[in-house]
Order: C-alpha cells, then structure tokens, then sequence
C-alpha cells in the first residue's frame, strides 16, 4: 500500500476530528468516537478520443501535476449532479474551448490519480467525441498544448496513467 493511500494519509475523523480514526475493512475507515463511516470509493472521470477525421488522435499535453508535461487524453472529473456525458463535454469546452457533435461510450478502466500527496481512486471512462469543427483550438484549463498522433508519432511511456494508455492503445489496434 503507497503512502498515499487513504490509508495512510487520513489520521482525523473528517466529521469530529478525532484521533480514533481506524480501517474498518478492506475499503473503509471508521472513527470510534462519533461512529462516521467513511468509504474509500472510485471518483468518476472522464476521458475524450477525438480524432482529426484521418484516424490520428488528439493527445494534449499535462500542465498541472501529477505528470506535468506528460501525454494525455483530454478530460477529467465528474462533478456532483453531473452526468459522464455532460462531464466530457463541460471538459472539452474548458480545456480546448471544443463543442462536442456527438460522443459514445467505449469503455472503462480503474486508475489511480495521486494528487496533492493523496490517492484518489477513479474510474476512468473513456469517450469516442466527434467535435463540431478541428481547427482552431485554444488549450486552456490544464492543458499545454494539444497535437493529433498517428500510431508511432509518439512514445508511449509518455503517457503515464495507465488507463489512459490502455484506451489510447484500444484505440489504435481497432
């Protein structure tokens, strides 16, 4: 177990405060003063295979930590009250200012994204996105840059999260 799991970092109740903040099972913490249970669950993320209609597809470029400068597919957390869908699109409009025509579901696959010195568990799905237009996209948000790929044009091992490697490597063996 890394020392940023959960684990390890939660040492207080986030209710009450207390000390008395023990694992309870294979996925929870209890604390046995005020009895808050709490759940080490996956977080909803989302994760966006945009092509440029020739079969390359986008990887943008990391500008926050974790993996600052890395590859990845553009994407991210689903908030509160948000479906996946909604999410992709809310995603692609504040990293790329992109406006989604369709989306479709392809597949999911666990990873650990660790952030602030803390493990947050996500279940990271992953979307085939037709945009309404290719040109003219404006990285913001957290991304740097953004660059369309052919399979060979780029490293894999440039891609650190693992599920996001794996959907990238999906999508080209297709």
């Amino acid at each position: 177990m890394q020392k940023t799991h959960p684990f390890n970092v939660l040492k207080f109740c986030p209710k009450c405060g207390s000390q008395d903040f023990k694992i309870a099972g294979e996925r929870s913490l209890k604390c046995q003063s005020c009895g808050f249970h709490f759940y080490v669950n996956a977080s909803a993320a989302v994760a966006a295979l945009v092509t440029d209609g020739n079969g390359r597809l986008m990887l943008v470029t990391r500008g926050v930590e974790p993996n600052y400068g890395k590859l990845d597919l553009p994407g991210g957390f689903v908030d509160h009250n948000e479906s996946v869908e909604d999410a992709v699109k809310r995603e692609l409009y504040e990293e790329l200012g992109m406006k989604v025509m369709s989306l479709k579901y392809i597949s999911s696959a666990p990873n650990e994204y660790i952030f602030s010195g803390f493990s947050v568990f996500t279940i990271d799905m992953a979307f085939e996105v037709i945009p309404e237009s290719t040109d003219n996209f404006n990285p913001m948000d957290d991304i740097l840059d953004y660059q369309f790929y052919a399979e060979g044009e780029f490293n894999y091992d440039d891609i650190p999260a693992p599920s996001i490697k794996q959907f990238v490597i999906n999508f080209f063996k297709k």
